[in-house]
């Protein structure tokens, strides 16, 4: 019998049209970021900066950099040296690793010239493989393993790009998606991330990280750490409440 939480993920999944997503607080950064026609590197550039620091100061990156050029195509931030991109994420205070970041943005501008011809949607253009989209962003300087599904799934599940298959977009692990996989009691409590991300491959191996927003979802709006609102989750029903 199928999980609840798989259930819940494959009925989301099955509705049509993308979904607008809640990157940021931000109003116009948010639609610039889910505009992925005409901003696709707004994208591809947020993925990148998303490590070490919150979700939503991640996300909003691109858009601090927008606001100080007044411009968003991707020739002009090809024409921002490095130097004086280093300067915007220090005065800014964009990261925790300022002078790295900056450096991974700048690289990644300028691949997104030479690799998709200046257009960052050609990494998932024309129907590809999963695997391939995958691989194409672990080829940007910073990104790994984590970022690069995440990018992928993101692209599948909620802006609905079609891809061939979906077996290789895994599930991401972060301190949510691990906290409610182990509640829920899918993984003992002292599993690593390369066991929740293989239940996740033995859950659904079609789409493994088919569940990887609602696990993020639960842990963020109920499955808190310290103080679970147990009685208003999705899953209540199935969860084991393992602590």
């Amino acid at each position: 019998m199928e999980n609840l939480l798989l259930k819940i993920a494959k009925e989301r999944f099955s509705k049509s049209g993308s979904q607008i997503v809640h990157f940021v607080d931000d109003e116009e950064a948010n639609n610039i970021l889910n505009n992925i026609e005409k901003y696709p590197h707004a994208y591809v550039l947020a993925c990148l900066m998303d490590r070490q620091i919150k979700a939503e100061r991640a996300w909003a990156i691109p858009y601090e950099i927008y606001k100080e050029i007044s411009s968003f195509e991707l020739s002009e931030l090809e024409k921002i040296e490095l130097e004086e991109l280093k300067s915007i994420f220090n005065r800014k205070k964009l990261h925790r690793f300022n002078d790295t970041m900056a450096g991974i943005f700048h690289e990644a501008v300028i691949d997104i010239r030479k690799k998709y011809e200046g257009n960052a949607a050609n990494i998932w253009n024309n129907c590809p493989s999963s695997s391939a989209v995958v691989y194409r962003f672990l080829e940007f300087k910073g990104s790994g393993i984590k970022i690069s599904t995440m990018a992928a799934n993101i692209l599948a599940r909620q802006f609905r790009v079609p891809f061939s298959d979906y077996y290789s977009i895994d599930i991401s692990p972060d301190v949510h998606i691990i906290r409610v996989m182990k509640r829920m009691g899918f993984v003992p409590n002292d599993s690593n991330n390369d066991m929740i991300i293989y239940k996740a491959r033995e859950l659904n191996p079609e789409f493994p990280g088919i569940i990887d927003f609602s696990c993020w979802e639960i842990g963020r709006k109920w499955c808190k750490p310290k103080t679970p609102i147990c009685n208003e989750c999705i899953v209540e029903s199935e969860c084991k409440k393992v602590y």
